[in-house]
């Protein structure tokens, strides 16, 4: 049976303003395949990262140290427009030539329309990847796109040449560094256009950049000359303890100087993302990071357009991205899987200027959800929730530097499959178990210093981590004895939050091979 959204109001813990001219404006700006390593405020990132726009958000704002936004493009971007998980997005799926996909605007809302009910002008520019209908004139007021799933010949050009949709119009052709010109439109809309100046505002900015083929901007092909990356520990198989597909993972080879260089992969690869055997990681990290300085600039000028037009005190910047990106960690050069290497974002909240004095520099070290963000929009703003969402409100955290955060952090990854569909986990041997390079269905749960990983095959181990004590995730603590009792604990939890999720499978998970520890 489909699960239809339930739609319903809840009353507690949002906190009601009742003169719209003190309700915030809410500036979301969405990277793409952005590691938190790229930022420079992250202690996991190089000594040579520079981002000093991105780390000025931290500075007056919350920091949070372990962000679980989605696995990979497409469902992290429905979750945000949701508020569910990828198994609670009904009617959602893939379509035609990829990137094509398509969804029920009638069992699969969009939550920005309740915004627009509740006076708010809504916004979003950039990359589109959640359907070919856009939702202009009932998600958005005001959009400038480019939909990739409407555009599948155009999908490869994440950096020139979009074809580019204004306000529900045809697509007409749009030339120069996309980083930047979503900046510029960006700015125009913060300055007054499309929008009234009477309504609060959000505006939902999803740069394509740094996703492949991580092109930089010209003006940055030279920073960070002579860079030095170290060699992840795990380049390499064999990596015993871990499931069978991270066990085998090779996307890397020994080069003729020693260090790791790309080796031809067998396997599809996703649009953009082409084989460049011979080529050092440490090229491919420094091209990577380059493409995240543009980014940098951008925020800097989004910043400044808010604070020269008098809108900065009351508005709300939020910065993340869909999922981070792996280079070299466990073999690969992907995100998608389970680990922070690969799907670790930066996430920082930046909240008004009266919120901020308490809390501003705050680093939440508690792990959290992509799901967390549409109900803290919906409280920031003074709305009550239209229908159930998974997530939780993380206002909390942005009004008291006390307060605690004591709710798991979950990631489902189900594959190309949403909402009902997901009620039967695949056989081994089906295509739909898979997706990216090669990895399969799995539940991920992060609580404290801990994180549980199931992958959803028979006999593959489950995992479990010190995130403290090991940060690269390399001593599987699963397989041992002495962490039987929390491994159970840990296992519970997350058959606990699907069920609280209406995870079809939750009752239906295949056996693992580390379920006889006591």
């Amino acid at each position: 049976m489909k699960r239809l959204v339930q739609i319903f109001s809840l009353c507690c813990g949002l906190a009601t303003i009742s003169v719209a001219g003190e309700r915030p404006n809410i500036l979301f700006i969405y990277t793409d395949d952005q590691s938190h390593r790229t930022v420079s405020c992250y202690p996991e990132s190089f000594d040579w990262v520079k981002t000093p726009k991105i780390d000025s958000l931290a500075k007056n704002g919350v920091r949070f140290s372990r962000a679980y936004i989605g696995s990979w493009c497409m469902p992290s971007r429905a979750t945000m427009l949701t508020g569910h998980h990828q198994h609670g997005i009904e009617s959602m799926r893939m379509e035609g030539q990829y990137p094509g996909s398509a969804y029920d605007p009638e069992k699969c809302p969009f939550w920005p329309k309740v915004f627009r009910q509740n006076g708010y002008t809504t916004a979003h520019i950039g990359k589109w990847h959640t359907g070919v209908d856009g939702g202009f004139g009932r998600d958005w007021d005001y959009q400038i796109i480019w939909n990739r799933p409407a555009l599948p010949k155009n999908a490869p050009n994440y950096y020139y040449d979009q074809l580019t949709s204004f306000n529900g119009g045809e697509p007409r052709m749009v030339k120069g560094y996309t980083t930047d010109n979503y900046t510029k439109w960006a700015i125009e809309f913060i300055n007054g256009k499309g929008r009234d100046p009477k309504k609060p505002w959000y505006l939902w900015l999803c740069y394509g950049a740094v996703h492949g083929p991580f092109t930089p901007a010209d003006r940055h092909l030279e920073n960070y000359p002579n860079v030095k990356v170290p060699t992840p520990k795990d380049v390499y198989p064999p990596r015993p303890g871990k499931p069978t597909y991270v066990d085998k993972m090779e996307f890397w080879e020994r080069g003729k100087n020693g260090g790791p260089v790309e080796r031809k992969v067998r396997e599809v690869v996703p649009v953009g993302m082409k084989d460049f055997p011979g080529r050092s990681l440490g090229d491919w990290v420094r091209q990577y990071h380059q493409g995240v300085l543009a980014i940098d600039e951008g925020v800097g000028k989004l910043l400044m357009a808010l604070k020269e037009s008098g809108q900065d005190e009351n508005t709300i910047v939020v910065f993340t991205s869909d999922q981070g990106f792996a280079w070299g960690q466990h073999g690969f050069k992907s995100k998608v899987a389970p680990y922070d290497a690969t799907v670790g974002a930066p996430f920082i909240i930046r909240p008004t200027a009266k919120q901020a004095k308490g809390t501003a520099g705050r680093v939440v070290e508690a792990p959290v959800s992509g799901v967390d963000l549409p109900p803290t929009f919906f409280a920031q703003a003074g709305i009550k929730l239209p229908w159930k969402m998974h997530g939780r409100d993380l206002s909390p955290l942005l009004a008291r530097r006390d307060a605690k955060w004591k709710s798991p952090a979950m990631l489902v990854h189900t594959g190309k499959l949403y909402g009902s569909t997901t009620d039967r986990i695949p056989a081994k041997g089906d295509k739909t178990l898979y997706h990216g390079p090669g990895v399969p269905w799995f539940v991920m749960l992060a609580e404290g210093k801990y994180k549980y990983v199931r992958t959803l095959i028979e006999g593959e181990p489950e995992e479990l981590y010190n995130l403290f004590a090991d940060p690269e995730e390399l001593t599987n603590l699963a397989l041992s004895e002495d962490h039987g009792a929390r491994l159970k604990r840990y296992r519970s939890a997350a058959i606990s939050e699907l069920e609280r999720t209406d995870a079809g499978f939750a009752r239906t998970l295949p056996m693992a091979s580390t379920e006889s520890k006591k």
